[in-house]
């Protein structure tokens, strides 16, 4: 099978593990006052714009399956599926089937970071270098992707609310281009994995070995801008990971399974997919002139390996019932099933606006929208998306969780994470004139 196509296709450059720009949609669900009336509409029926997108995508096989689940409050999450793990397999997709959930696991890690500094281990504005002193003298590009030698000083120092917002002044292999693209790649800070195919345009550089690693190499390269400066897609969340096991003295995929994964009870989230699951794991697709073709196959997925590190921005592989589950519990400001995961103070400030006053989004994805801890902030809504065609947020106006789950790259290829939004919105305004 010929991958030729990615050789000069964005999917080789800027949009593998990038979370869309979607959420304006949902954030206009804060004009639209549900209530009782919304909350009664307790049936798949009651979704016809979202059944329509997913028959739309999975019924003309433009990708394998399609899941959506949305859920009002603490209720129980309904579900609309339709295609299978793969095109052509006969097992069907469902809540539990298991997706590459690539930038939907900033948002985790953000959330991670939230509880230790509520209970006093981290500041929001702590600087990391009091954690990881590698930070304390930073350089900058004097050229926004320009030299890496000609550099000035950082004018500031880098903090905990920077990583989470994407304020730091760090860069992202998939977004920078020249020297210090290359600097990264040849210094294995790299992030992220798609898939164990040798597929042309991907490159073949290899990421470091250890979360601890990867955090003391990224201090020695220079940042793209000055900390606090200004919105930039970034490393963030993954040094954040970081951050997380100096503060927390746990490793980090331990710290998010023994605070968010087992009391939330998201009992098929992982870095690394056990053998013994394979068999409701989807295949990733890469797009290539409207044609779907296998890029990481289920059964020979890059997702079984131990990854390098657990990549805090973009490595979690999960269900759509489990993230649900994420969702329920930040609806229900750190509470599910009855059990507290999160405190209420820390759930309303990591799923605010936490952009430093310094900072600017003009020109970015985000521009004229808030960002909280690992994912979009404004106006009620919360959430992020992720490099395979997944989408999810929480709106706390109408009291709402939705997620839609599939698997295609690049992101760009259909507009699902515009439209997901677009026709839960649609649902919501029909269901308030009934």
């Amino acid at each position: 099978m010929a991958y030729r196509e990615f050789e000069t296709s964005e999917f080789s450059r800027r949009s593998l593990l990038r979370g869309g720009a979607y959420l304006a949609a949902g954030s206009a669900l804060a004009g639209v006052p549900f209530g009782r009336i919304a909350m009664a509409r307790d049936t798949v029926s009651s979704w016809p714009a979202v059944s329509g997108l997913v028959s739309k995508y999975a019924g003309e096989r433009k990708v394998a399956n399609m899941v959506a689940t949305l859920g009002w409050g603490q209720r129980q999450a309904q579900t609309i599926a339709q295609g299978t793990l793969a095109i052509g397999g006969e097992a069907k997709a469902g809540p539990d089937s298991l997706y590459r959930i690539y930038s939907m696991t900033k948002p985790i890690t953000g959330m991670g970071a939230m509880i230790l500094i509520d209970e006093g281990k981290l500041g929001l504005d702590q600087p990391i270098a009091d954690l990881i002193p590698a930070y304390a003298n930073m350089m900058v590009q004097k050229t926004y992707d320009g030299s890496i030698t000609h550099l000035v000083p950082a004018e500031r120092p880098i903090t905990v609310r920077m990583l989470m917002t994407h304020t730091a002044g760090l860069g992202y292999g998939i977004v920078q281009k020249g020297e210090i693209k290359t600097y990264y790649e040849e210094h294995g800070l790299i992030p992220g994995q798609v898939s164990r195919l040798p597929i042309p345009g991907l490159g073949r550089a290899k990421a470091v070995t250890g979360l601890d690693v990867f955090a003391e190499r990224l201090a020695k390269a220079p940042l793209v801008l000055q900390p606090g400066t200004k919105w930039s897609y970034s490393v963030g969340l993954d040094l954040l990971g970081r951050v997380i096991e100096v503060a927390s003295g746990q490793k980090f995929d331990a710290f998010l399974k023994e605070r968010i994964f087992d009391p939330a009870g998201m009992d098929s989230t992982w870095f690394t997919v056990p053998e013994s699951e394979v068999s409701r794991f989807t295949t990733n697709y890469g797009i290539m002139n409207g044609m779907p073709l296998p890029l990481d196959p289920a059964a020979a997925s890059i997702y079984l390996d131990t990854p390098p590190f657990p990549m805090g921005g973009a490595g979690l592989v999960s269900s759509p019932r489990d993230y649900d589950r994420f969702l329920q519990m930040l609806l229900g400001y750190g509470v599910i099933d009855g059990k507290r995961v999160m405190s209420e103070a820390a759930v309303r400030v990591g799923t605010s606006n936490l952009l430093p006053e310094t900072a600017t989004t003009k020109g970015t994805w985000v521009e004229g929208q808030g960002f909280g801890a690992g994912g979009r902030s404004s106006d009620g809504s919360y959430g992020w998306g992720g490099a395979a065609g997944t989408v999810a947020f929480v709106n706390y106006s109408a009291g709402l969780r939705a997620n839609l789950m599939t698997q295609y790259m690049p992101s760009e290829a259909y507009p699902i994470h515009e439209a997901f939004p677009k026709a839960v919105l649609e649902d919501l305004t029909a269901m308030k004139g009934m």
